[in-house]
């Protein structure tokens, strides 16, 4: 079970940290963030691996969205700086067994409004 939490109404420019929180039984290898704006797509943003914490970034945050995480907790956290209005959506935290399965395992989602 994954339980996302941390998101709210932030002015452009700011910043927030979401969470993830994965419990019960954890096989999972890949850790994502998507996210949701009304109207578009789904898009994958960040995924970090739990063993090397090995990152990725979706061209229109990186270098503005930072993820890690906590293996003794179970936990990602996604720390989002510079917010635009364009990130706002409906952020999901999800995870997958391996770099070939798809993401299988999803949480709810929290929404993240950054207003101009």
């Amino acid at each position: 079970q994954l339980q996302a939490s941390g998101g709210g109404l932030v002015q452009a420019g700011g910043s927030l940290r979401l969470s993830c929180a994965a419990s019960g039984r954890t096989f999972s290898t890949y850790m994502g963030w998507f996210r949701q704006a009304p109207g578009k797509e789904r898009e994958l943003v960040a995924s970090i691996t739990w063993s090397a914490g090995n990152t990725y970034y979706a061209a229109s945050v990186k270098g503005r969205f930072t993820i890690s995480r906590v293996n003794a907790k179970n936990a990602v956290y996604p720390q989002m700086n510079t917010l635009k209005p364009e990130d706002t959506a409906v952020y999901y935290c999800a995870a997958k067994l391996s770099a070939d399965s798809s993401y299988d395992y999803w949480g709810q989602g929290t929404q993240v409004t950054v207003s101009s």
